[in-house]
């Protein structure tokens, strides 16, 4: 398929995928607050000692954005079982990988949405200064893309199963770490203003956002007619 219909699939999915969280609301409504008390009970625990808290921000933030980033997954493919969507996807000839593309693009910008909330909550309560705020957007992006990318490729594959609500974090949590790691410690060099520090992260980033996106397009077709 050639590039511009292949774009034009994935915009076509992608619409869909936001066009029902527009009309549901579920992030806004759900995961922005449930972020949001995840963030406060860190704040609460830590607070005696703010040292800590400003040492524990990136990670803390990232942990909050994964446990968003599964409420979303779970939603999405959820929808899709009750409501046979799935079967619908594998009917319609779109191509899988664009079906892939426009699932993934659709989680991680439901993600930015949800890490730009969290990101001033994070400034709020953790009284953190901002700087290198380039190398946090950026960082922050690619991070995303590699979330939304390996999250709709075992989102897919959980959907089929028994217990999917368990199974889903079971299969994401351990081949995320390497993305939470490095977006963790791109994010300290970037608090910090030591850009030069947080490139190699964010060269790590692209790297394993690349493995999950080409391992997604090549593998999701096969992945939604066995689910």
């Amino acid at each position: 398929m050639s590039t511009p219909g292949l774009l034009r699939q994935s915009a076509l999915v992608a619409g869909k995928d936001l066009r029902i969280e527009g009309r549901s609301r579920v992030v806004l409504n759900q995961v922005v607050p449930f972020g949001g008390v995840v963030l406060f009970l860190f704040a609460f625990a830590l607070d005696p000692d703010r040292g800590v808290l400003r040492a524990a921000a990136p990670g803390l933030f990232w942990v909050t954005v994964l446990l968003a980033a599964l409420l979303a997954l779970g939603r999405a493919f959820a929808i899709e079982s009750d409501r046979d969507i799935r079967d619908a996807l594998r009917l319609s000839g779109l191509d899988g990988g664009a079906v892939f593309l426009g699932k993934a693009a659709a989680v991680a910008i439901q993600l930015l949405v949800v890490e730009v909330f969290l990101a001033v909550g994070v400034v709020m309560l953790f009284d953190m200064p901002i700087e290198g705020l380039a190398v946090l957007t950026i960082s922050a992006v690619v991070a995303t893309a590699g979330l939304a990318t390996c999250g709709a490729i075992y989102g897919v594959l959980a959907a089929g199963a028994h217990m999917r609500e368990t199974l889903l974090p079971l299969l994401v949590l351990p081949v995320t770490a390497p993305v939470l790691l490095s977006a963790t410690r791109a994010w300290e060099a970037g608090l910090e203003g030591v850009a030069a520090d947080a490139w190699p992260w964010i060269g790590l980033l692209a790297v394993f956002t690349a493995i999950y996106t080409s391992l997604g397009f090549i593998a999701f077709e096969p992945l939604l007619e066995e689910a």
